[in-house]
C-alpha cells in the first residue's frame, strides 16, 4: 500500500505518485487526504442523521454526517459537547439507545451496519470496529481480572483459540501497550491499576482482534498530561501494528493538532468545516472553528493577551433556529445567516477545505483571521499593578506541612501496616493578588494540601498561616470562624458542590445565613454576585440542573465570593469544561482577582491553562516539591527532569510543531505514596538518571535532594536535584 507521506530532508510533505490531495465529495461528504485513488475506504458514512425523542421535543443530536475513512489514516473529530461528536460514534458501533432514530448509510467494507440487528453487529464489534471509551474504569467490569477481561475480547471473536494460545496473545498485548510485567498483571484487578494503565488495557483490549476502525472517544481527557502522552503514543503504536483506521473524537485541539490527519469540525449535529488537520490550524475559514482556536490557551508562549471566549451558548437541538445554528454566537453573521442554513462547500484555491459558512469566500478573500473576527476585550487593571510582591501582605504561608495516612491490615482486629505519605514538607507562600499553581500527576498529594489548608486545624506536623494567623487548636472560635471568611474552596466537579434540591439564590445566601447576615443583606449581594460571575440576576430561582457546565461553575465561583474571600484554593476548576467555556471561565477567575485583590492557590494538571493564569509554579511529586519558581522562569528553564517531562507532554495546538518537537515520555507509573525512599523518589522514572555515573547514581539512591537555589538561576527560582 502507498505511504500516506514522505517526509523530505527539509521536511517538507512530499505526496506519493497518484494520491488524491484533498476530498472528493457530494454535498458534505469528506474524503481522507492522501489516499490512491483505487483504493477503497473502510467505513464510509453518508448523510447519518439521528434524532432522539424528549420530553420537550425532538432532539436532532446528528445532521448531515458524511465521510471515508482510510486504512492507517486517523480522522479526528472536534467540538463543544452537544454537538453530535459521540453520538455519531455510538451509530457506526450500533450502541444507541432504541428511543433513537437513525437514517442514511453507514458501510463497513461496502457492508451496510444501519440495517443490522445487535446480534450481527456484535460480530463486528470488536473484531471489525474496535472502540476505546473515555472513562475505562465503567467500561471495565470491576469483578473480573483484567486477564479474563482480555480473554472474553479474543474468545467471543476466536472461539477455537486454545488457552495456552489466549494466555499468550493476553501478554503479547499488555506488553505491547506497555503495561510492566503483563504475565504476572493479567490476575489483577481494574482497581489495582492507575487510570492511565486503564485506558492502556481499554486499547489492548480493542486492538485484540486487529480491528480494521478503532474509534477513540476522548481517550485522554481526565488523565495526567505524562499519562496522556504515553496513553496517545500506544495508541500510534496500535495503529502501526494494525494498520486500522482511527476516529479520534476530542475537543482538545493541541491532542487532535498531533495525531490526527483530517478534521472535521461540528456544531449543533452537523460539520461545519472539514479539511487536513494543517489547514484547519493555518487557515480556518468557519468563525466558529476560529473561535475555537482562540480560546485555547498556549503552554509553548509566553501569555500575550486574555483568552477570547466563543459568545454564548451551544444551539439547544431540539428548538433549532431557522438559518445558520451559529448565527447567534458569529461576530460576522449578517440577515442572510438567519433565514438559511449554509451548506458545506469547497473552499476556492484551497482544495480539500470545506466549510458551512455563507461568508467563507468572503473570509478567504479578505484573508480574515481570529483578530479580524472577534474582539480582543481588555482585562480589568490589576488592583496591585506597580505593586511590588515584597510589598504586598502575605495571604498563605505554609511551612514543612505533612499529612500521613495510617495503612491497616487484618479483619475485626485491624493493625498499622505502614503509611501513607501524602504531603511530605510542603513549603508555600502566597500574596495578595498573585496566582500560585500547585502542579503535578494525580497521587502528587495536590488536593490532600488544600484540604489540609482549609481544615483549619493544626497540621500533623509543620505550621499553617493564613494572613498573619497560625492556624492551630487554641484558635478562637471566632477567629476560625472569621478565618473560614477569608478561605474559599472551589471544587472540580460544580454539580457535586452544589445541592441539586435547593435553587441558585438559596444556595447562594447559605453562606451569608451562616455569617448572620439580614435577609436584604443578602438579597442586595446575590444580585451583585450573579452580575459579577456574568450571569442573569432573574435566575436565581432557578436549580444548577438547569444551567451549562461553565454556567454551573461561575455559580460555584459566586458562591465562594459570597463572604467576600481574600484566599481562593481552586482545585481544578476548568478541567471539565469545553475550551470556550474554560475561556470564559478563565477570563472571569483573572477579572475578579484584578478587580478584589484575592490571592488564588490554583491546582491544575493543564499545564497550558497554568501558563496563562498562574504568576508562580510549585512542582509536586509524591508529597514533596521539587520545583519552583515564577511561571516565566519554570517554563523557560525547567531545572528538574520530572518538570522537564511535565512541559515536553503537554500537546500544543500546532500540527507542524507538534511533528517535530521531542516529547520526554516518562516510563512507569507514579510509586505508590506508601513506598519509603532513603534518596530522591523520582530516580526509578527519572530520564536523567541513567546517564549519570554509578557514583552519582548511589547519592541519587541514598540520599534525599532539598529544594534549594542553584547557582547562576534566579534567586526565586528553586530545585530539589542533585543534578539540576
Amino acid at each position: 500500500m502507498t505511504n500516506a507521506s514522505e517526509t523530505t530532508t527539509d521536511g517538507a510533505s512530499q505526496r506519493p505518485q497518484g494520491t488524491v490531495t484533498g476530498a472528493s465529495r457530494s454535498e458534505g461528504f469528506v474524503r481522507t487526504r492522501t489516499t490512491r485513488r483505487d483504493e477503497k475506504p473502510v467505513l464510509s458514512v453518508r448523510d447519518l442523521n439521528v434524532s432522539f425523542a424528549s420530553e420537550a421535543g425532538t432532539v436532532r443530536a446528528v445532521r448531515g454526517m458524511n465521510f471515508d475513512l482510510y486504512r492507517g489514516k486517523t480522522l479526528g473529530i472536534v467540538g463543544e459537547s452537544g454537538s453530535g461528536k459521540s453520538v455519531t460514534s455510538m451509530s457506526i458501533m450500533g450502541l444507541l439507545d432504541k428511543n433513537a432514530h437513525v437514517t442514511g448509510s453507514i458501510c463497513w467494507h461496502g457492508e451496510e451496519l444501519l440495517t443490522k440487528d445487535d446480534l450481527a453487529m456484535s460480530e463486528i464489534r470488536g473484531k471489525g470496529i474496535a472502540m476505546v471509551f473515555q472513562d475505562p474504569l465503567s467500561a471495565l467490569t470491576p469483578v473480573f481480572s483484567i486477564g479474563d477481561q482480555i480473554k472474553e475480547a479474543l474468545v467471543v471473536h476466536n472461539p477455537h483459540m486454545k488457552e495456552r494460545q489466549i494466555h499468550d496473545r493476553s501478554i503479547e498485548l499488555l506488553d505491547l501497550v506497555g503495561i510492566p510485567e503483563p504475565e504476572s498483571r493479567l490476575k489483577s484487578f481494574p482497581y489495582q491499576f492507575s487510570g492511565g494503565m486503564r485506558q492502556r488495557v481499554m486499547i489492548a483490549m480493542a486492538i485484540a482482534n486487529d480491528p480494521d476502525v478503532i474509534i477513540a472517544d476522548e481517550p485522554t481527557t481526565a488523565l495526567d498530561v505524562t499519562i496522556q502522552a504515553q496513553v496517545l503514543d500506544v495508541l500510534k503504536k496500535a495503529q502501526r501494528e494494525t494498520g486500522a483506521a482511527v476516529i479520534f473524537i476530542t475537543h482538545d485541539l493541541g491532542v487532535i493538532a498531533g495525531i490526527a490527519d483530517d478534521i472535521i469540525v461540528m456544531y449543533a449535529g452537523r460539520p461545519v468545516e472539514s479539511a487536513p488537520v494543517d489547514d484547519i490550524f493555518d487557515h480556518p475559514a468557519m468563525p466558529y472553528t476560529m473561535g475555537l482556536l482562540g480560546a485555547v490557551p498556549r503552554s509553548d508562549r509566553e501569555r500575550a493577551g486574555r483568552l477570547v471566549p466563543i459568545p454564548g451558548s451551544p444551539t439547544n437541538l431540539v428548538d433549532l433556529p431557522k438559518g445558520c445554528p451559529f448565527a447567534e454566537r458569529c461576530p460576522l453573521a449578517i440577515d442572510v445567516c438567519r433565514q438559511s442554513e449554509p451548506s458545506l462547500k469547497p473552499i476556492p484555491g484551497r482544495p480539500g477545505q470545506f466549510a458551512a459558512c455563507h461568508r467563507a469566500d468572503e473570509i478567504v478573500e479578505r484573508g480574515l483571521v481570529f483578530s479580524d473576527v472577534y474582539t480582543v476585550g481588555k482585562g480589568v487593571v490589576s488592583k496591585f499593578a506597580g505593586v511590588p510582591r515584597e510589598q504586598r501582605a502575605v495571604a498563605l504561608d505554609v511551612r514543612g506541612l505533612v499529612k500521613t495516612f495510617p495503612l491497616t491490615a487484618g479483619g475485626f482486629l485491624r493493625r498499622k501496616v505502614g503509611e501513607v505519605h501524602a504531603v511530605d514538607g510542603v513549603n508555600l507562600e502566597i500574596r495578595e493578588g498573585e496566582t500560585l499553581a500547585l502542579v503535578g500527576e494525580s497521587g502528587s498529594g495536590k488536593s490532600t494540601t488544600l484540604s489540609e489548608i482549609m481544615g483549619f486545624k493544626k497540621p500533623q506536623d509543620g505550621s499553617v498561616n493564613i494572613f498573619g494567623v497560625d492556624v492551630d487548636e487554641h484558635l478562637a472560635r471566632s477567629k476560625r470562624r472569621e478565618l473560614r471568611g477569608m478561605v474559599q474552596y472551589i471544587f472540580q466537579d460544580p454539580m457535586s458542590s452544589l445541592d441539586p434540591r435547593l435553587p441558585i439564590y438559596d444556595i447562594l445566601a447559605e453562606p451569608m445565613k451562616a455569617q448572620h447576615k439580614s435577609h436584604e443583606e443578602i438579597r442586595v449581594r446575590i444580585e451583585e454576585l450573579m452580575k459579577l460571575v456574568e450571569l442573569n440576576p432573574d435566575q436565581v430561582d432557578r436549580f444548577p440542573t438547569q444551567f451549562s457546565g461553565g454556567q454551573r461553575q461561575r455559580i460555584a465561583i459566586a458562591r465562594a465570593l459570597a463572604v467576600s474571600p481574600k484566599l481562593l484554593l481552586l482545585d481544578e476548576p476548568v478541567s471539565a469544561l469545553d475550551v470556550s467555556i474554560q475561556a470564559g471561565v478563565i477570563n472571569l477567575l483573572e477579572d475578579l482577582q484584578n478587580k478584589l485583590g484575592i490571592a488564588y492557590l490554583f491546582v491544575a494538571h493543564n499545564l497550558s491553562v497554568v501558563r496563562h493564569i498562574s504568576n508562580r509554579i510549585a512542582v509536586m511529586y509524591l508529597g514533596r516539591i521539587v520545583e519552583s519558581g515564577s511561571t516565566a522562569e519554570v517554563f523557560l528553564h525547567p531545572m528538574h527532569p520530572y518538570t522537564d517531562a511535565l512541559l515536553s507532554a503537554v500537546p500544543v495546538p500546532d500540527p507542524r510543531v507538534e511533528r517535530t518537537r521531542k516529547r520526554l515520555v516518562l516510563q512507569g507509573e507514579l510509586p505508590s505514596p506508601s513506598e519509603t525512599f532513603k534518596g530522591c523518589p523520582f530516580a526509578g522514572r527519572c530520564p536523567l538518571f541513567a546517564s549519570l555515573s554509578k557514583e552519582k547514581q548511589q547519592r541519587c539512591l541514598n540520599e534525599r535532594p532539598m529544594l534549594t537555589v542553584r547557582q547562576g538561576a534566579d534567586p526565586d527560582h528553586m530545585v530539589a536535584c542533585h543534578y539540576a
